[in-house]
């Protein structure tokens, strides 16, 4: 087989000559550049959980349960593996968020008209004339002002990022998370990455 500048030649079937091109021939692959996502929304990213949420000022629902689902985005640059955040990791992340929430009472602690008295074997909840005792162990305990699904997807976005950023830095742009509660009710909150944001703050 004989070299040439251009590549080398090698013969098919038929003894023609075809040729091949060395590397050093081919055309230089472009640079990649853009803002790239990465979405996850998996049949494990559920809980299970009971809340009850206030509105129109002081009224106060039910108590109640959703099965509820999940899903999340980071967006930002390629990494030297050329891509936006390992899987793995994202998805391990979640799914560590969802084992605290499923099969637990949400209760909000920042509600300026539910009172939250957390002792060690139980937690005491009130709400005008209205009353709970909980289990202590049942309950999960959420820096929100209510239990809503877009509160709720708030504080999931903000441990992601707490857990994932100094793993990887300021290299994404933002986290989304989204909490659907009910068949397609979609409760979603977008954040900067970086959690020197004043973003970072809940409302």
């Amino acid at each position: 087989m004989s070299k040439s500048s251009s590549g080398s030649k090698a013969s098919n079937a038929g003894g023609q000559s075809i040729g091949v091109p060395l590397a050093s021939s081919l055309p230089e692959r472009p640079a990649v550049h853009g803002s790239f996502k990465v979405q996850l929304q998996k049949e494990q990213l559920v809980f299970s959980s009971a809340h009850f949420i206030t509105f129109a000022g002081d009224i106060c629902e039910c108590l109640h349960g959703h099965n509820y689902g999940l899903r999340a985005e980071v967006e930002g640059s390629l990494d030297e593996n050329r891509y936006v955040i390992d899987f793995i990791a994202f998805r391990e992340s979640l799914a560590e968020l969802v084992k605290q929430l499923d099969h637990h009472m949400l209760i909000a602690m920042h509600h300026p008209l539910i009172l939250v008295d957390a002792q060690e074997n139980e937690v005491t909840v009130r709400f005008r004339e209205k009353r709970w005792v909980f289990p202590r162990e049942d309950c999960m305990l959420l820096p929100i002002t209510n239990t809503t699904a877009e509160e709720i997807a708030w504080w999931i976005a903000t441990e992601v990022r707490k857990k994932l950023y100094p793993k990887i830095g300021d290299r994404l742009i933002s986290i989304e998370v989204g909490v659907d509660e009910n068949n397609g009710q979609w409760g979603c909150c977008r954040l900067p990455w970086n959690p020197s944001s004043p973003a970072m703050s809940n409302p």
